[in-house]
């Protein structure tokens, strides 16, 4: 019996024969950065995937995390890739207690299907990453995905109370629970949030829940230029408004939006999302779109219910709007000082246009966050140099204002040219060591996080 059909017979002895797939399609569909794994497998438990990677550790096997792929994008090329471990089956709500406002889920659900599932009971989960629609709670966390409301809401590092993760080795390790202070000690809830599935497979996750706000809307509001397009974030930013999300479009990525955007003639669109009390959205709405007039604005465009939705939507899930047209489409994500945004757009938009490479750009105001798209096409061979010089550049930029770039997805032939984390910075060492320490064989996301780690 070869290596590989031992492999395939111990993971069916754990998982049933049904739940371990290795037909090439599959393999092939699953690969990372063009790497095919051995299998798939499916637990349904976590002490299933407890007793995998305990085997997988005794072996030297490497596992990848994966739920539904939507994340799978972010991180550097694997060192090796044996097994992809699939957190389908764990799509269980396990604990929902309104009354203390709590939500205990395994990472497998989709937060859009526990989005609906809070609707019908007034009660929302403070997140909106990208591709909701597929992205399971496991990959959110792992990755601390955001979306443009976390201006309000914050990052699942503001929403977590409590995790159950497997680490390297095979131990069920349970950090937190549904009180607010509920572990004395180190803080590993934290420490494995966003550590992007390198120190332990995230099982179980509970959150704080919010009542659902009771009124929403969207103002977009064009601009001939940028210096009064972030006058009027800035101005907002800087009032005593709380608005849900405040995003400023650049006019390529208002151009594959025209669908979504009522039509207009601004080089420059901002986005301003609502939310909350009825009386409060109005209030708010009508102030905003005042400071709009005064500040030099085209136009001030108020969406409907429906187009609110679809609108925000469309944000949130930009790279998806792109693909189709674009299968060479790489995305960076750099974030930099608040009061830096307007420099930084200002800098990389021109050195997108000195390279000769078309940018959708879209900037979270209130945080300092700047999504730059570069649009590819299938001509990506010839356009190699150029993307990995604007990469460099961008992140000399970003660095400039005391921020970095993360490349977020981009062809293999990018990433193995680039550091897609950024600059190193001073607490990469200690990184370095709490991986060496939890997982010193490299069983988990080899080589994909800083550094290679």
């Amino acid at each position: 019996m070869s290596n590989r059909d031992k492999l395939v017979a111990r993971l069916k002895g754990i998982v049933g024969e049904a739940h371990v797939i290795q037909d090439s399609d599959s393999l092939k569909d699953s690969a990372v950065d063009g790497k095919k794994p051995k299998a798939i497998v499916f637990p349904g438990t976590t002490d299933e995937v407890s007793e995998i990677v305990a085997f997988a550790h005794q072996q030297g096997l490497a596992i990848i995390p994966r739920g539904n792929g939507t994340k799978m994008g972010i991180g550097g090329i694997p060192k090796k890739v044996d097994l992809v471990l699939s957190t389908g089956r764990l799509n269980r709500i396990t604990d929902r207690d309104c009354d203390n406002l709590t939500l205990s889920v395994e990472s497998g659900v989709t937060l859009s299907e526990v989005q609906r599932d809070l609707e019908g009971r007034g009660y929302l989960l403070p997140l909106d990453p990208p591709f909701t629609d597929k992205a399971t709670l496991g990959g959110i966390v792992a990755t601390n995905s955001s979306g443009p409301k976390r201006l309000l809401y914050g990052t699942a590092r503001d929403a977590i109370t409590g995790i159950r993760a497997v680490f390297p080795n095979g131990d069920i390790v349970v950090s937190g629970g549904k009180t607010v202070k509920n572990v004395s000690g180190y803080d590993m809830v934290k420490l494995l949030i966003g550590s992007c599935g390198t120190l332990g497979i995230i099982c179980e996750i509970t959150f704080n829940l919010l009542p659902l706000p009771e009124e929403r809307g969207t103002l977009l509001i064009p601009f001939p230029g940028l210096d009064k397009a972030y006058g009027l974030a800035y101005e907002i930013i800087t009032s005593q408004l709380i608005p849900a999300s405040i995003e400023l479009l650049n006019a390529t990525a208002a151009d594959k939006m025209t669908n979504r955007i009522p039509s207009h003639k601004g080089k420059y669109v901002v986005a301003i999302e609502l939310e909350g009390f009825a009386e409060s959205v109005k209030r708010q709405r009508s102030e905003i779109g005042d400071m709009g007039k005064k500040s030099g604005a085209l136009d001030v465009l108020s969406l409907n219910s429906e187009q609110h939705h679809d609108f925000w939507i469309a944000i949130r899930d930009f790279p998806l709007e792109l693909a189709g047209d674009y299968p060479n489409l790489v995305s960076l994500k750099s974030n930099v000082l608040i009061s830096k945004s307007e420099d930084l757009l200002r800098s990389c938009e021109k050195k997108a246009q000195d390279l000769g490479l078309d940018c959708a750009f879209i900037n979270h105001c209130g945080n300092g966050i700047l999504y730059s798209h570069v649009l590819v096409g299938g001509e990506l061979d010839s356009r190699v140099d150029s993307i990995v010089e604007l990469v460099t550049q961008f992140t000399s930029e970003a660095s400039q204002y005391e921020g970095n770039l993360v490349v977020e997805s981009s062809p293999p032939s990018i990433k193995e040219r680039v550091d897609i984390w950024g600059k190193p910075r001073s607490d990469y060492r200690i990184m370095r060591r709490i991986k060496e320490q939890i997982d010193p064989a490299g069983t988990l996301n080899p080589g994909r996080f800083l550094g290679g780690i």
